[in-house]
């Protein structure tokens, strides 16, 4: 049996590699928007959970692994942005200030299914206009959610987190390992280590 991870993200791959499993990764492509939901949390399970049922299509007798991270301030999801304007109006607006980073996870191994929501509290220094600028014209806020990376050139700009590091770089890897240890002990399997 194999484990698959659901993503496209350079940056999950390493993560789920820091658990020192074997995985394989396969990328099917969902529209990542909804008609309706009604909290950041509820969103982003949502948007999980299509990605989960895209992949686990494919992989129907495998541990399927996908997840989706999103930037909130005040209420707000933050994706990712348009263009330098776009990336500058976010930077500016979380300058100084704190947001929260969800990400949902999706899990199904056999007849087990689960989608969790961590959330991590960031808090940003305040940031000059000529240090945003500088930032902007770089290639590392137009994929992310939020316009930045913490692991990244934006990560001095992070004054404090609360909760999972990781979780902000897009898979809570201590969560997922505990999960996935339950659905070894479940099952009593054991996935493949490198």
């Amino acid at each position: 049996m194999k484990m698959i991870l659901g993503s496209a993200s350079a940056r999950r791959k390493e993560l789920l590699s820091l658990l020192g499993y074997e995985f394989t990764v396969d990328v099917v492509l969902v529209d990542e928007q909804l008609d309706s939901y009604d909290e950041a949390s509820d969103f982003v399970s949502k948007v999980a959970l299509k990605k989960g049922h895209a992949t686990l299509s494919k992989y129907p007798n495998d541990l399927v692994i996908c997840a989706d991270t999103i930037v909130v301030y005040k209420k707000r999801i933050l994706g990712k942005p348009k263009d330098p304007n776009d990336a500058r109006k976010m930077i500016s607006g979380l300058a100084g200030r704190s947001h929260n980073v969800l990400t949902g996870v999706f899990l199904n191994f056999r007849d087990y299914q689960k989608v969790f929501v961590e959330n991590t509290k960031v808090l940003i220094d305040e940031i000059t206009e000529d240090e945003i600028n500088s930032y902007i014209h770089t290639d590392e806020p137009y994929d992310k959610a939020g316009g930045y990376a913490i692991q990244g050139l934006f990560g001095k700009h992070v004054k404090s987190i609360q909760g999972d590091f990781y979780n902000v770089m897009g898979l809570p890897i201590n969560r997922l390992y505990q999960e996935i240890k339950r659905i070894e002990t479940l099952y009593d399997i054991w996935f493949k280590k490198k």
